[in-house]
């Protein structure tokens, strides 16, 4: 039998991130935001977090990123020649609301969004919009404690819909919350929870509080479904997915504790989250680990009716790499997106010790398509390395065969019934690392030419694989030589 092949309206393109690659950090009236508060690290050095942002003392690499705030026709006619259909971008939540809760929005903030956005629709490039992705205002963090005061809720709501009612006749599809299930891992607490617990110096080692952290994944959930429920009234066209981060999981043996491990670890750190937005209800497991870790939140039975009503239409998850699980106390161990596990003997991995797996994100497709039926992007997949940049060019091979072995297997998740529509690779254009702060660790089509303390031109050149993914665009998925 014939392989089918990618449907014929499907979403190819790319994804950034405001804070990874804007910069212009206090420029026309943005406030500063939690990512603006992070000194730069590396694979080896942690990234230190300060509340007072001191300048002289350290490098913040999100104060200027790449640029892009600066040169963002020149990045969306690159993006225009690469051929994307979809680009996702995020919106900066200090750029429009400097303090989180101001009474009126930024206008300067404002109208460069809606330049953003007048570019894509120049070249026929449809915007994906993040509206949070690890941006909220610093002062939402030190004065309320960021997601998990329940006043960050009300905040959230009215920052999303005062976008959504001004880009309403721009933008069509819309992500709530970047990588919501990372709040059920502590690193997940500062980046995504706004949530600085006392002794917390560093990204890499933060002092955890279950309850703030489920309270503040909670409050995300409310806050989601109520833009969903608010976001269809303003415009019926809207379309709102989840956002996962997906860290798929194997049993490192067939050992039945192995496998019972990894099965609560799949249901906690993937599903639960998909589970609550998708189906619009916490699962029964989601209540039983609660109780048994003695985890308490404030809820209300409104809650969970805004939550059943304000369920997302799509599905959309980052995909990097996988890890296995195991009950064995000296099992080697790798590194990952939000969590490492053990190692497992039959993949390779980055030089930041990722895994590389691309039969995975076929499993991986077919069990969230089996799970919640509804259609699904891929809104990151890619492959950090350390780029050389020679006389201009960039032969990025390594980049290719990565991104190669991943769209093949999702054509066959596709030929096994999985109805993909998009894939927005992670990065359109070399970003600065969440993690690690560097521009080291590179991910794009496009190069920037700037190193991990900000020295530099910062022009842009096209790799190997801008390339390589502009003829399997114009072949929609066909050519991948």
């Amino acid at each position: 039998m014939t392989i089918k092949s990618f449907p014929e309206n499907f979403l190819w393109g790319a994804a950034t991130a405001a804070n990874q690659v804007e910069g212009a950090w206090n420029e026309d009236g943005k406030g500063a935001s939690l990512a603006d508060a992070m000194v730069a690290g590396s694979h080896t050095t942690p990234r230190r977090i300060t509340l007072d942002i001191d300048e002289s003392k350290y490098y913040y690499p999100a104060h200027k990123a790449v640029d892009h705030y600066h040169r963002y026709k020149e990045d969306i006619r690159l993006f225009a020649e690469l051929g994307l259909k979809v680009y996702r971008l995020s919106i900066s939540w200090a750029r429009i609301y400097p303090n989180g809760s101001d009474e009126q929005p930024n206008e300067e903030g404002l109208k460069f969004y809606e330049e953003v956005f007048k570019e894509l629709k120049k070249y026929n490039i449809e915007p994906l919009v993040t509206i949070f992705h690890n941006e909220m205002p610093l002062n939402l963090v030190s004065e309320i404690g960021g997601w998990s005061n329940r006043k960050c809720i009300d905040y959230y709501v009215n920052f999303a819909t005062t976008i959504m009612e001004r880009y309403k006749d721009y933008v069509k599809y819309w992500i709530p919350v970047n990588e919501i299930n990372d709040l059920t891992t502590g690193v997940g607490n500062w980046n995504h929870g706004g949530i600085l617990n006392e002794g917390t110096q560093f990204f890499q080692d933060q002092k955890d509080d279950p309850n703030k952290r489920y309270a503040a994944l909670h409050n995300q959930f409310v806050a989601s479904a109520r833009i969903v429920k608010k976001g269809h009234e303003i415009n019926p066209e809207f379309k709102f997915g989840t956002m996962i981060c997906h860290i798929t999981v194997y049993p490192l043996t067939p050992h039945p504790e192995d496998v019972l491990l990894t099965q609560q670890e799949d249901q906690l750190r993937n599903c639960m989250s998909g589970d609550v937005q998708v189906k619009g209800k916490y699962p029964y497991y989601a209540w039983r680990y609660f109780e048994r870790n003695n985890i308490e939140f404030e809820y209300t039975e409104e809650d969970l009716k805004e939550i059943a009503e304000g369920h997302c239409d799509f599905y959309t998850f980052s995909y990097y790499m996988t890890n296995c699980i195991t009950n064995q106390k000296d099992a080697a161990q790798v590194s990952g997106n939000i969590m490492g596990g053990a190692k497992n003997p039959y993949l390779t991995a980055t030089e930041w010790d990722w895994q590389i797996d691309p039969v995975g994100l076929r499993y991986t497709l077919n069990h969230v398509y089996d799970r919640y039926g509804v259609p699904i992007m891929i809104t990151e997949n890619g492959l950090g390395a350390r780029d050389k940049f020679e006389d201009g060019k960039i032969h990025d091979d390594y980049r290719i065969d990565y991104y190669r072995k991943h769209i093949e297997q999702m054509r066959l998740a596709i030929d096994d019934g999985v109805d993909l529509v998009g894939y927005t690779p992670w990065t359109a254009i070399d970003v600065i690392s969440c993690s690690t702060g560097e521009m080291a660790k590179r991910y794009g089509f496009i190069y920037v030419d700037a190193d991990d303390n900000g020295n530099g031109t910062y022009d842009r050149y096209k790799k190997d694989s801008f390339e390589w993914y502009k003829k399997v665009i114009e072949s929609n998925g066909e050519v991948l030589d």
